[in-house]
């Protein structure tokens, strides 16, 4: 019985590590259940959830930074044959 109260009632701080988390990465099924328990019954987090949520959509999508780093990359190799060309 512990491990189900346990499991089910999370404290804050990792209430917001799981919201966190979920933005990055799949959570189990325990943990989407136990996020979900504490959400609905803490106002605090609810409001986490959403700040997270608007911070992480004005961040980019993850899809939009892969693309900027590979920009990044063949700029980088651009500049080092330009670099190359110049000693050569």
């Amino acid at each position: 019985m512990n491990k189900i109260k346990n499991t089910l009632l999370l404290s804050c701080l990792r209430a917001t590590e799981l919201i966190e988390k979920h933005l990055h990465f799949k959570l189990s099924l325990s943990e989407k259940i136990a996020l979900r328990f504490h959400v609905s019954m803490c106002q605090a987090c609810q409001l986490y959830e959403k700040q997270s949520a608007f911070i992480e959509k004005g961040l980019g999508s993850p899809l939009a930074k892969k693309e900027a780093f590979k920009d990044i990359e063949a700029l980088k190799m651009k500049i080092h044959k330009e670099l190359e060309k110049t000693k050569g």
